[in-house]
C-alpha cells in the first residue's frame, strides 16, 4: 500500500515530462522559418524555440498553450504593420525575445504582445522597443508580467500608447520592469488585486502609473521619475502604496502623486522629492500617510478640498518650499507626531515632543494657491511678515489644522 503514492507521484511526472517533451524550433534553415508556422504546426504544451536572427512577422496568433523562448535575443520587427503577437490561449509563456516597431493606428490599440481572455500566462525578459502599446493585457487573470524592457520615442499624447495596460483584469503582477518613452508607463483600468512592485518608470510623456476603476491592489518599492506629471490614482478604494520613490516630476501642472476619489487607503514608507507638489489630494477619505518623506518640494501636500478623516503620521516634511496647501476653512484631518523642517519650537521636557503645535499652512502659501503671479514675493521680507501674522492669529486656515506633537529630531526611515 505505500508504494502507491509513489508509484502516483512517478506516474504525474512523466505525464508531465511527456506533455511537455516536444520542442519545435524556428531559423532560416529550420523546419519552420516563420514563427506563425510553428505555432499553427505545434500540439498544445509544444516549446518554440526562436533562433538568433530577425523575423519580419505581424498578426502572430496564439491560440493554444505554448512556450515561445527565445535564444540569442531573436527580433520580431513588425515594420509598423500593426499588432505584432495575440494571445488568446492560457498556459502561455512569451520569453527572451526582442519586439519592435509596432503599427500606429488612431482606430485601434496595436500593442507587441496583447493577452485577452487569458490565465496563467507569463510575459518574461522581453525587449519591446518602439512599440504603439507594449504590453496590452485585456480580460485576462492570474498572470505576471516581470523583467521586461520597454522603450519607446512618444512625443505627444495623442500619437502614443502605453507601456503595460490592464483592463477589465484581476490578480496580476507587473514585476521588475523598466518603462520609458511612453504615453503612461503603466496603465490600469477596473484592474483588481493587482501588484505593482520594483517597476522602474521613467521619463514617460503622461503618468509613470495612471489607474483608475481599479480597487484592492498593491503598489510597492517602484521608481517613478522624471515623468510628465507623476503618477495619478483616480476613483479607487483600498489601495496600498508603499515604499515607493516619486522623484523630478516638475512641470507647471506636474506632481509626484495625483489622488482623486480615493477611499480608505494606506500611503506609506513613500519618498517624495523634488516635485512640484509632493501628493496633489482633492476627494479622498479616510487615507493614512505614514512614515512618508517629503523633501525638496514645490509643495508637499497640496489637499484641493472635499478630503475627510485622514490621518498624517509620523512623516518628514523636509525643505519643501510649502508644507501644506489647503482650501476651505474646515478641518476634519488629523496631523499628528510629524517632523518639520522648518519647526521652531521647543522640547523643555526633552521627551522628543515639541512643547507647542506647528501650523504647517503659511499664510503665503494661501495667496499662492488663490493668486499664483504672487510666487514672485517668495523669499522677500513681505513674506515673512505674512506669515507669521498668519501663525499668531490665523484667519485664513483652520484653527484646527496643525500638528500638536511635533516630533522634534528626523524620524529614520529605513529605505533599503
Amino acid at each position: 500500500m505505500k508504494l502507491l503514492p509513489i508509484y502516483s507521484a512517478l506516474l504525474l511526472l512523466f505525464l508531465s515530462v511527456t506533455a511537455s517533451s516536444q520542442v519545435v524550433n524556428v531559423c532560416k534553415t529550420c523546419k519552420f522559418s516563420t514563427i506563425s508556422e510553428a505555432i499553427q504546426n505545434s500540439d498544445k504544451g509544444t516549446q518554440i524555440i526562436i533562433e538568433a536572427g530577425t523575423y519580419h512577422e505581424t498578426q502572430i496568433l496564439i491560440d493554444k498553450p505554448l512556450s515561445i523562448i527565445g535564444k540569442g535575443r531573436p527580433t520580431v520587427d513588425g515594420q509598423f504593420k500593426g499588432e505584432i503577437f495575440k494571445v488568446s490561449a492560457d498556459s502561455v509563456i512569451i520569453k527572451g525575445i526582442q519586439i519592435k516597431n509596432v503599427g500606429t493606428s488612431y482606430t485601434q490599440d496595436h500593442a507587441a504582445i496583447r493577452i485577452a481572455k487569458s490565465e496563467h500566462f507569463l510575459i518574461e525578459d522581453v525587449h519591446i522597443e518602439s512599440p504603439f502599446f507594449g504590453i496590452y493585457l485585456e480580460k485576462v487573470k492570474n498572470g505576471t508580467v516581470r523583467n521586461n524592457l520597454i522603450t519607446g520615442n512618444a512625443t505627444k499624447e495623442f500619437n502614443s500608447g502605453n507601456g503595460i495596460q490592464l483592463w477589465q483584469s484581476e490578480n496580476i503582477e507587473i514585476y521588475n520592469n523598466e518603462i520609458s518613452g511612453v504615453r503612461d508607463g503603466i496603465y490600469l483600468e477596473f484592474a483588481h488585486f493587482c501588484t505593482i512592485s520594483q517597476n522602474n518608470s521613467h521619463d514617460n510623456i503622461r503618468y509613470g502609473l495612471h489607474f483608475m476603476f481599479s480597487n484592492n491592489d498593491v503598489y510597492k518599492n517602484n521608481i517613478f521619475r522624471n515623468n510628465g506629471a507623476g503618477v495619478a490614482v483616480m476613483f479607487s478604494k483600498e489601495i496600498e502604496m508603499l515604499d515607493n520613490t516619486f522623484i523630478d516630476n516638475w512641470g507647471p501642472a506636474a506632481y509626484g502623486l495625483l489622488l482623486k476619489e480615493i477611499n480608505d487607503a494606506e500611503i506609506i514608507g513613500n519618498l517624495f522629492e523634488r516635485n512640484t507638489v509632493g501628493i496633489n489630494i482633492e476627494g479622498s477619505n479616510r487615507v493614512n500617510y505614514r512614515n512618508n518623506d517629503f523633501k525638496n518640494n514645490g509643495w508637499a501636500i497640496k489637499s484641493r478640498g472635499a478630503c475627510y478623516a485622514n490621518l498624517f503620521q509620523k512623516n518628514n516634511f523636509l525643505h519643501n518650499s510649502f508644507d501644506l496647501a489647503y482650501n476651505g476653512k474646515l478641518n476634519d484631518n488629523v496631523f499628528n507626531n510629524n517632523y518639520w523642517s522648518d519647526y521652531t519650537g521647543y522640547d523643555l521636557d526633552k521627551n522628543g515632543i515639541g512643547d507647542i503645535p506647528y501650523r504647517p499652512i503659511k499664510l503665503f502659501s494661501y495667496v499662492v494657491n488663490k493668486t499664483p503671479e504672487s510666487i514672485i514675493l517668495m523669499r522677500s521680507l513681505f513674506t515673512d511678515i505674512i506669515n507669521f501674522s498668519e501663525k499668531v492669529s490665523p484667519a485664513f486656515t483652520p484653527d484646527n489644522l496643525l500638528d500638536s506633537q511635533p516630533i522634534m529630531t528626523l524620524i529614520s526611515h529605513d529605505r533599503n
